[in-house]
């Protein structure tokens, strides 16, 4: 079977255009994949190129980052207006949220507000920070002034450093990419405001509502996918928060924080299961 070419393209949306790829399936259920802060839809490249065959995969760049670009409308709320344009354009319907680190929060709010998304997963994420463990120095790039410098500044090799949590000890990042730059071209396209509206933002955010609780009042299916080496959230906390919550939760074995670039075939296993049988 022929797949019909990967339309990539930017779509009017709430808040400005987003830009946005499709693959796959015109007719196929659909699941929309979502990055994380200082990602970009290419952080689903291989997952994509797996459930591609058998699903629409529809990916965008964030508000903040990639092509779609911007300084405002960071917070989940108004990057989850931003995508219900997004499917209302393509008409889609029933379709799989998933959510990556940041992402979840978005994932979490369209599922909320649009009627279109049948189902949530979230990939490699807490509920709330009350147990993270962060890249040091983050606190600094949250300055106005002095953190849009050092962000313009920071060197590659300091980009790879902090990069190193997002991932289990020893995980050979320099492969993880079609493009080996590609962690320096999207942390260098992401609006420093990024900075504020995750490490510090979020933060309050999450305290007063923690996605496990959004998770238990959202009445939607609710997937999880953790890695059993995460080094940003301990896996076992996360795991006994979410289930009390009423999610699924996967487990993948080998993995940190990213599971969707480290472990792609067995998150897409996970995913295609789901969609299967309804995402429920």
């Amino acid at each position: 079977m022929t797949l019909p070419a990967p339309t990539d393209t930017m779509i009017p949306a709430d808040g400005g255009a987003v830009h946005v790829r499709v693959d796959g399936r015109a007719d196929a259920p659909t699941v929309l994949l979502i990055h994380g802060f200082a990602g970009s839809l290419h952080w689903f490249d291989d997952l994509t190129r797996l459930l591609s065959a058998d699903y629409r995969v529809i990916r965008a760049d964030l508000r903040g980052h990639g092509r779609t670009g911007g300084d405002t409308g960071l917070d989940p709320e108004s990057q989850s207006r931003a995508l219900a344009s997004v499917l209302d354009s393509l008409d889609v319907r029933g379709v799989f949220a998933v959510g990556h680190s940041y992402g979840a929060d978005v994932a979490l709010a369209l599922a909320r507000r649009s009627d279109r998304v049948r189902a949530a997963a979230i990939i490699g994420q807490a509920p709330d920070y009350s147990y993270a463990n962060l890249p040091r120095g983050g606190v600094i790039m949250t300055l106005p002034v002095l953190g849009a410098l050092l962000h313009r500044l920071s060197p590659p090799v300091a980009v790879r450093f902090g990069l190193r949590t997002g991932f289990a000890p020893g995980f050979p990042l320099d492969n993880a990419f079609d493009d080996p730059d590609r962690p320096i071209r999207d942390h260098r396209a992401m609006s420093p405001a990024m900075y504020r509206a995750v490490l510090t933002d979020r933060q309050t955010r999450l305290a007063a509502d923690p996605l496990d609780a959004q998770v238990r009042a959202l009445g939607k299916p609710c997937l999880v996918i953790h890695g059993d080496r995460d080094r940003m959230y301990d896996p076992a906390r996360t795991v006994a928060r979410y289930t009390a919550a009423g999610a699924e939760v996967e487990i993948v074995p080998g993995a940190g924080h990213s599971p969707n670039i480290e472990r792609p075939h067995d998150v897409a296993r996970i995913l295609a299961a789901r969609l299967e049988r309804g995402a429920g």
